[in-house]
């Protein structure tokens, strides 16, 4: 009963000010249960094109390293159209061109595959300068135990490889996390559309607009620490 009560109107003290526009923004109608959807589209989105980055990225660090003249150019052509346009026309770009005609295709995973797709060419660099970062005297150490190369690039370079590129592979989620802030461009109820549903309701833009910064920030920052633990104890470990 007290919450039904809180929902159609303000507690006592609550009349006026900032704590009635909190009240307005986040608990009439549960207001608050829209930036908690929009929070969990935004995870969505984030671990979705991550993981096609990361595969995408792999692929294109091997195509670029690879003794193929072909495959390397088509690396190169891929890279280079991806960083060259900006990630809000390629977003619509995939939506409105490709998928929305089909009717076949949810916002949400048109927003992974644009993303995704994003993160590949962005993310192959780090890949790449992983691979190539592992001495090339332990390769050749792996080839004198008899080793052929798949074996020698499986047992020796991608292991020392994934150690190196932890760091930047994790500051690649927090910047998909924050950069999925646009799928609102193509109708995706996200946390910054949420936010923006709610002022357009309430004509309060102060509210709802540093309440999901917050959000932004506390995640953000929870993720940093998350990444300099793993990234520590990943460096205890090389010096045993």
């Amino acid at each position: 009963m007290f919450n039904i009560l809180l929902a159609t109107a303000p507690p006592p003290g609550w009349e006026e000010g900032l704590l009635r526009d909190i009240w307005a923004n986040l608990i009439q109608g549960d207001r608050w249960r829209l930036l908690l959807e929009g929070l969990g589209i935004t995870f969505q989105v984030t671990i979705g094109a991550l993981m096609i980055g990361i595969t995408l990225g792999v692929l294109s660090a091997l195509m670029r390293l690879s003794k193929i003249a072909p495959l390397r150019w088509l690396s190169l052509v891929y890279i280079t159209i991806v960083r060259g346009v900006p990630m809000p026309v390629q977003l619509m770009i995939w939506w409105f061109v490709f998928f929305a005609p089909t009717g076949e295709i949810p916002r949400l995973i048109a927003a992974v595959i644009a993303f995704g797709i994003n993160s590949g060419a962005y993310s192959c660099e780090i890949y790449r300068s992983a691979i190539q970062s592992v001495d090339y005297g332990q390769t050749e150490a792996g080839r004198s135990l008899g080793l052929n190369k798949f074996q020698n690039f499986r047992l020796i370079i991608v292991p020392q490889a994934l150690k190196n590129c932890i760091g930047p592979v994790g500051n690649e989620f927090i910047t998909l996390f924050k950069y999925t802030s646009i799928v609102g461009l193509i109708g995706l109820q996200d946390l910054t559309r949420a936010a923006d549903l709610i002022r357009s309701r309430t004509f309060s833009p102060l509210v709802p607009m540093f309440t999901i910064a917050i959000i932004y920030l506390g995640i953000v920052i929870l993720l940093t620490w998350l990444l300099s633990l793993l990234e520590r104890r990943l460096r205890k470990s090389d010096s045993r």
